[in-house]
């Protein structure tokens, strides 16, 4: 079974920075789609960030292209997300998603092409 597991995030104030790691389990890590996903209250969840993995490439959304970095440690099975110059805006829950299909990639950002979810994890920035 399949399971993504989110750690990292937390509180911050603008300005700073704040890495949440997303761990894979029960699945050989290869060349997959994996993504970060945000809910803010009150928002529908939208894409964040996607890596194809295994050296295949990445995507970040442009509400936090040149802020976020997502990256990914494949001896570790697991998918990084480092946030710099965080904004108030970027307050949500943010979760990790992964998607096994043979064909990802161009439907790196919709949420219903994703297989497997993380439970989410709070990041708050304060102004």
């Amino acid at each position: 079974e399949v399971r993504l597991v989110e750690s990292g995030g937390g509180s911050e104030q603008a300005g700073g920075s704040l890495r949440v790691s997303c761990k894979m389990d029960g699945y050989t890590y290869s060349r997959n789609c994996m993504a970060w996903f945000r809910q803010a209250p009150g928002k529908e969840r939208e894409p964040v960030a996607s890596i194809y993995t295994n050296g295949g490439g990445t995507d970040v959304a442009n509400a936090v292209k040149g802020r976020f970095i997502i990256s990914e440690d494949v001896a570790e099975n697991m998918v990084h997300l480092q946030m710099n110059n965080l904004e108030p805006e970027d307050t949500a829950i943010y979760y990790c998603a992964a998607s096994l299909r043979l064909i990802c990639w161009p439907y790196r950002t919709e949420a219903d092409k994703y297989d497997y979810w993380g439970r989410g994890t709070q990041v708050t920035v304060s102004s």
